[in-house]
């Protein structure tokens, strides 16, 4: 069963999943809102091109390597971004990126999953948006967080996940921020490491 994640909820992947994950998959997902028309007739939709990111922090807090559209593959090979995605289209996950959980190097401490309007349309012209944990094995949704909360933002810092005591557990940050790339959020992702 899925869990529906609210802003600030810290959930144990391995209670949630019915055992310990070793490989999951993060999938973000958009459709830009259709504007103009009448009735529906004639509406046109604007390509907005949102990029998932995951910044990795060692146990100072400090980023050591980052997975995004320029840098598909982390230096260790433990996480996989699965390509730009530059217009939302289409239904599921519009952007992947995949963790072996079991790879990750013991220095790491946590990983922060973003997600940036590359093309800087805010928020406002997105809807349903939304991050969802997935375990790669069995392609069971664990987690899922919706991003659809309308405004002026350009960007989002969707989650985290972290050890704690051996075991990894994730938390919904959903915070608001601005920016067209992940190194833009990083002065706010420091409170929440």
């Amino acid at each position: 069963m899925t869990v529906n994640l609210q802003k600030g909820q810290k959930i144990s992947l391995a209670k949630e999943a019915g055992g310990e994950l070793a490989r999951v998959t993060m999938g973000l997902g958009w459709d830009a809102k259709k504007s103009g028309g009448f009735f529906g007739f004639g509406a046109r939709t604007e390509t907005i091109d949102l990029d998932a990111s995951c910044v990795l922090f060692d146990e100072q807090n400090r980023p050591v390597d980052v997975v995004w559209f320029r840098q598909l593959k982390s230096r260790d090979g433990s996480i996989v971004h699965t390509g730009d995605n530059r217009t939302g289209a289409g239904d599921g996950d519009d952007e992947q990126i995949i963790v072996d959980l079991s790879r990750v190097p013991a220095a790491v401490r946590s990983l922060v999953f973003t997600v940036n309007s590359f093309t800087g349309q805010s928020f406002a012209q997105v809807e349903n948006a939304f991050c969802r944990l997935v375990d790669s094995a069995s392609g069971r949704e664990v987690a899922r967080y919706d991003l659809s909360v309308q405004g002026a933002h350009t960007a989002q810092i969707m989650a985290k996940l972290y050890r704690h005591n051996g075991e990894w557990k994730m938390h919904a940050i959903g915070e608001n921020g601005g920016g067209r790339t992940f190194d833009e959020l990083l002065p706010q992702i420091a409170p929440h490491l």
